[in-house]
């Protein structure tokens, strides 16, 4: 998911960027804290990472993944492969947002 996300932010051409992740030991690998069995995976997205100016990987409790989790109920009815909402995410998804 986190080379997903870079991937995005490169193919729309940001140069800053922050991908959140609630998995704690993930973004800790990420910012140099020890490696786990994925090894490989945290090489390749320190690579693509030289690519921006800012790269920010965070940790965020599964408290607040509520659009992650309506994005993964909406996205069953899809076809097969990558889908990205830039402007009308799919109903229930970054509501919050709005009622602020």
């Amino acid at each position: 998911a986190c080379r997903e996300g870079l991937a995005l932010a490169d193919d729309i051409c940001l140069q800053i960027v922050r991908v959140a992740t609630d998995c704690a030991d993930v973004a800790r690998s990420i910012q140099g804290a020890g490696f786990g069995f994925y090894d490989p995976i945290i090489l390749d997205i320190e690579r693509r990472m030289e690519s921006f100016a800012v790269v920010d990987f965070v940790h965020e409790g599964r408290q607040s993944n509520f659009d992650a989790h309506q994005l993964a109920k909406s996205s069953v009815s899809l076809d097969f492969g990558r889908h990205v909402w830039l402007i009308s995410p799919p109903f229930g998804v970054c509501n919050i947002i709005g009622d602020q």
